[in-house]
């Protein structure tokens, strides 16, 4: 008779430790059993007792922030007082017999009501914050003032925005308390939260990382250091967001800094430089990645780059995150595939830990890694949410994840309320709650479809985040990313081990460069990778597809994904609409050309010349024929241009004119040379504004590409498309060779050569398809005058196409209108720009003389269809 050997398994103390395993194994095994060692099919239904409380203390906080100062108080006051009457209705009549579930009900409904009075009140004193002292006062009147500051995040360097005819310059950003001011007339202590920008004077060159020579000692201002500033007071916009005011510092090559930052703080600033150091000599991708991918700086991230992890939906990648924390967790914890075993695999079983030494060793590197990525409101929610998500899985009670999740959330919002309007912390909880819930049931129906485990796994995170997340994203961008899942498979790949490498450079960084700038290069290659894949997938035509924006726009894809998801539950189990369905996303992402015109009809047939709809500035394409077109001007936002481009199929630029260097004509250039052989760059000879010029300059040299100098009277041809420069004169400087001149062209004295930007507009006279079109560029008036006089006027009479000069404004000379005598004008401008273009006037006397008038602003991009050479047809698509 046998004796009975008790089961093995996860739970049994019996159980042979996995191959390779210490002798102090066993001990961990038995402490991992304490915890509870639970099939998740074992366990009861998912309890979601603190989800209401919750989600009611998260909409509380965000509806009472601005509210009137008596409007907190009331709800603290109301929420209270119910409370309080539904806990003693609760304990009335103990001898009466009541059934279980009515003072279940009435106690989850006070703890609702007290969680709403805690983040009413919360809200309402992060509130005040906005309107006590004397800062609100004194933005309002926009008083010169005396600060004393105290940093309380890293500085920020904002990106140059092309806003009419000159960029913006870049600013440095700081959010700071103001803990003294002395104003016109008084002097008080406070502790007030402003935003700090600093339009410090932009240097003639720029160090290698991208930052203005003058803007540096204020980009390495560390968090709590104080500072005393001399500068002028704003008012923050109406309902923005936690500052109570803008101060405004002009003038200033360096901070007066008056105390040190705290020691912390200059520990991780330590830390932080290392690890800039370590990777300075890496290629441009990984340079410019890993910092983001450890502590969060993105400072040189390129906004090329940064835009494609936009269109792939990678951007979490750039910033601190839950996933960053979640992998350094489960070195210490083990993978969480076996955390529902006894036996872990992490660094602490292996050195013999206990859980509980365990658990403090974790708490430790919480503590470590906020200190370390900056407490910022972002940083906090990372390792909310990653210690939640991970130590529930390390424990195997994959029941406690979501009360533990909506804890998390309860007790950030009412740490810092201005979470409760966060997309970010809404995105973070979103696609945290995902992977919680959704994401271990599909990936069970993966699996019992045959497919691997971790395959599964990986498909079903991915996909879960990406349905729950994408209606928010929706909000942000107007857009849907449609290779968001694949992208972010490919990138996984990559991010743990890029993240543990990074992390390992920047702990030895601060004692041993050369050993941090060896782990620095070994994390390189999964950067790049990363890198990569967002560089692939943003370039696919069909890499995401407008939506409507808006909340609107949200709950219309939150319905599609709905019906689409409903539908889709029973595919898995007929292959052949598997394959149907694979095969038609990726031809909505590949977009044949073929077959993307007879879908949408665009680009239409025989198109000649389209205008590109960029907002308020010009880009217009001259088609040469197989993938290959002429790019008049770049418009003021590289992403559309691009996007324009991508539309049309365009891959191939013989030449690129840029009529002028204003931003709204210039600023575009980097999404022009995104991904395509570009011959040469032509300009004007007049370099204004000369940082314009330069930077056209510094962006052709990085693309390897020649500029030359428009002169008039220069002809061109390639293909059916052929084409001559009128204006402008030339100028006193030397112009290039710009290309062949066609022999016997005409020499004649030149008019006076136009001293402002837009009077010296590359003009020209375009002949394709047996049409004539004239470009304007950005000519005004006395240019129009003088180019009519010129003997290349003449050859300008009743074009078939004209581009009307400057977005249609009302500058216009009537002569030069009624010589080119239209029959179509096209007038680019933007939506509701602030300039008031096109004038009525304008439209009008265009009307007047015979001439359909169509404008982007309105009819989006437009394509001029010809027909053969002298048959004179002309139609008109619109986009």
């Amino acid at each position: 008779m046998r004796t009975a050997s008790p089961p093995e398994g996860p739970g049994s103390r019996t159980a042979s430790p996995p191959e390779g395993f210490g002798a102090r194994q066993p001990v961990h095994a038995a402490s991992g059993r304490r915890l509870g060692a639970s099939h998740p099919r074992q366990e009861a239904p998912t309890d979601l007792r603190l989800v209401p409380p919750a989600l009611a203390a998260w909409a509380t906080a965000a509806v009472t922030l601005h509210a009137p100062p008596g409007r907190p108080a009331g709800v603290v006051a109301a929420s209270l007082t119910v409370a309080g009457v539904l806990l003693a209705v609760r304990g009335r009549r103990p001898g009466r017999r009541r059934t279980t579930d009515r003072p279940r009900l009435l106690t989850s409904v006070a703890a609702v009501l007290l969680c709403v009075a805690a983040a009413a009140g919360s809200a309402g004193l992060h509130g005040a914050d906005l309107r006590r002292g004397p800062v609100p006062a004194l933005a309002r009147e926009h008083a010169p003032v005396t600060a004393e500051l105290e940093t309380t995040a890293d500085p920020r360097l904002t990106r140059p925005r092309a806003g009419g005819p000159r960029t913006a310059p870049a600013s440095v950003l700081i959010e700071a308390d103001v803990r003294r001011v002395e104003g016109p007339g008084r002097a008080a202590a406070t502790r007030t939260p402003v935003l700090v920008i600093v339009d410090a004077r932009p240097a003639p060159r720029s160090p290698p990382d991208g930052r203005d020579g003058e803007r540096a000692p204020w980009l390495e201002l560390l968090p709590s250091t104080r500072l005393r500033v001399e500068a002028r007071l704003a008012p923050a916009v109406t309902g923005g967001d936690r500052f109570a005011a803008v101060l405004r510092v002009r003038g200033r090559n360096a901070p007066e800094v008056v105390g040190r930052p705290s020691a912390p703080q200059r520990l991780a600033g330590r830390l932080r430089a290392g690890l800039r150091e370590a990777t300075d000599g890496l290629p441009a991708d990984a340079r410019a990645l890993l910092p983001g991918l450890v502590v969060g700086d993105t400072s040189r991230v390129a906004p090329e780059l940064e835009e494609a992890f936009r269109e792939t939906d990678l951007t979490h990648t750039l910033a601190v995150s839950g996933a960053n924390f979640t992998i350094l967790l489960a070195l210490l914890l083990g993978p969480p595939g076996l955390a529902q075993r006894a036996e872990r695999r992490g660094l602490a079983p292996r050195l013999g830990v206990s859980l509980r030494a365990t658990a403090l060793l974790g708490g430790a590197l919480s503590l470590g890694f906020v200190v370390v990525c900056r407490p910022d409101p972002s940083v906090l929610r990372a390792a909310a949410c990653g210690s939640v998500a991970l130590l529930a899985l390390a424990t195997g009670r994959r029941r406690s994840l979501v009360p533990a999740l909506a804890t998390a959330v309860l007790l950030l919002v009412l740490y810092d309320p201005w979470l409760a309007r966060s997309h970010g912390f809404l995105l973070s909880v979103l696609a945290t709650g995902a992977l919680l819930t959704l994401a271990p049931r599909w990936s069970a129906g993966l699996r019992r479809h045959g497919v691997p485990p971790r395959l599964a796994e990986a498909l079903a995170a991915a996909g879960a985040a990406q349905a729950l997340c994408a209606p928010v994203v929706v909000v942000l961008s107007a857009r849907v990313s449609l290779v968001a899942v694949p992208c972010n498979l490919l990138a996984e790949v990559a991010l743990a081990p890029a993240t543990v490498l990074g992390f390992l450079a920047l702990a030895t960084a601060p004692f041993a460069m050369p050993v941090a700038k060896a782990m620095a290069w070994c994390a390189s290659w999964p950067a790049e990778w990363i890198a990569q894949v967002a560089r692939t997938g943003a370039a696919l035509p069909g890499a995401g597809a407008d939506w409507p924006g808006g909340w609107a726009g949200a709950a219309a894809l939150g319905a599609v994904t709905l019906a689409v998801l409903l539908v889709g539950r029973g595919l898995p189990g007929h292959p052949w609409w598997c394959g149907a369905c694979a095969l038609l996303l990726a031809v909505a992402v590949l977009r044949p050309p073929a077959l993307t015109r007879v879908v949408t009809g665009w680009p239409p047939p025989g198109w000649r010349m389209v205008m590109c709809d960029v907002g308020q500035g010009d880009a217009l394409v001259l088609a040469a024929g197989g993938g290959t077109g002429v790019v008049v001007d770049a418009g003021p936002d590289p992403v559309l241009v691009d996007r324009c481009l991508r539309s049309l199929g365009i891959t191939r630029i013989p030449l690129v004119v840029l009529t002028h260097f204003h931003a709204d004509h210039v600023a575009g250039l980097p999404g022009v040379l995104r991904g395509r052989a570009v011959g040469a760059i032509e300009t004007t000879g007049l370099e204004d504004p000369a940082d314009q010029a330069a930077f056209v300059r510094r962006t052709a040299a990085a693309g390897g590409i020649p500029v030359t100098r428009a002169g008039t009277g220069e002809r061109r041809r390639t293909g059916e498309l052929s084409w001559e420069v009128v204006w402008p004169p030339p100028t006193a400087a030397p112009a290039a060779p710009a290309a062949p001149v066609a022999p016997g062209a005409p020499a004649h004295p030149s008019p006076p050569a136009p001293e402002s930007p837009n009077d010296a507009s590359v003009t020209l006279l375009v002949r394709t398809g047996g049409l004539r079109l004239l470009l304007l560029g950005d000519l005004e008036p006395p240019a129009q005058r003088a180019l009519a006089r010129s003997p290349a006027g003449r050859a300008l009479a009743e074009v078939d196409v004209l581009k009307v000069a400057h977005h249609g404004s009302a500058y216009q000379d009537p002569d030069l209108m009624r010589r080119a005598a239209p029959r179509l004008a096209l007038v680019s401008a933007g939506e509701d720009n602030p300039y008031g273009h096109p004038a009525p006037s304008t439209l009008a006397a265009l009307r007047a003389g015979g001439a359909t008038v169509l404008r982007t602003d309105r009819d989006g991009a437009l394509a001029v269809v010809g027909g053969e050479e002298g048959s004179g047809e002309l139609s008109v698509a619109r986009r």
